[in-house]
């Protein structure tokens, strides 16, 4: 009985393990889809704190393509950060290389040239730590298919977590019933016999 107690315990947490997953990641991508299409911020960082994925080899080699980078607002930045800030609808991973008064320019370690110079306010904050590889993961679930096909796994897997449950619960109704029948024939035997 105590095994059978850890198993629906397990099977439980499993089922709102994967409840809370699906939930954030279309949460998470619902918040940013609406972030970027209502204001133009490519990149929300609510509580300071952000994440991008690095598309290109500019920062090679301390960031390659699909590292995952964590980003932090700063209240000042210096020369050598390497900052995340937005041009247009693009955002750009860069080192800064020089800082003159709220203009700066960065460049990408491997680049063989200088960004142009812009407006010190278009920083997103400063890129303080990475991930290597991780970053494919984060973009596979951005596409609308990977989300569709998680929820449609998180179904299937709670249905099928449902159905074992219930045939379970139905096996053990069943072997009750049956030894209540098995109690009641007894009962009238005695009965009978009682009348004799």
């Amino acid at each position: 009985m105590n095994e059978k107690n850890n198993k629906g315990i397990l099977t439980n947490l499993v089922r709102r393990l994967l409840l809370i997953v699906v939930g954030l990641t279309i949460g998470v991508n619902m918040y940013l889809a609406n972030a970027r299409g209502l204001t133009g911020n490519q990149m929300p960082m609510p509580f300071g704190t952000g994440c991008a994925v690095v598309l290109s080899g500019s920062m090679e080699p301390e960031l390659s393509v699909d590292d995952l980078i964590i980003v932090r607002e700063a209240k000042t930045y210096n020369v050598n950060d390497v900052v995340v800030y937005q041009n247009g609808f693009e955002l750009i991973v860069h080192r800064i290389i020089n800082i003159d008064g709220d203009v700066i320019t960065t460049k990408g370690d491997a680049n063989n040239v200088e960004d142009t110079p812009t407006d010190i306010s278009a920083i997103k904050g400063k890129v303080v730590a990475s991930i290597p590889r991780i970053g494919l993961i984060a973009q596979v679930l951005k596409t609308p298919l990977a989300i569709l096909l998680l929820g449609v796994l998180a179904f299937g897997l709670m249905e099928v977590s449902f159905r074992k449950e219930k045939e379970a619960d139905s096996k053990n109704l069943d072997a009750i019933k049956e030894e209540i029948r098995l109690l009641k024939a007894q009962m009238d035997a005695e009965g009978k016999d009682e009348e004799e």
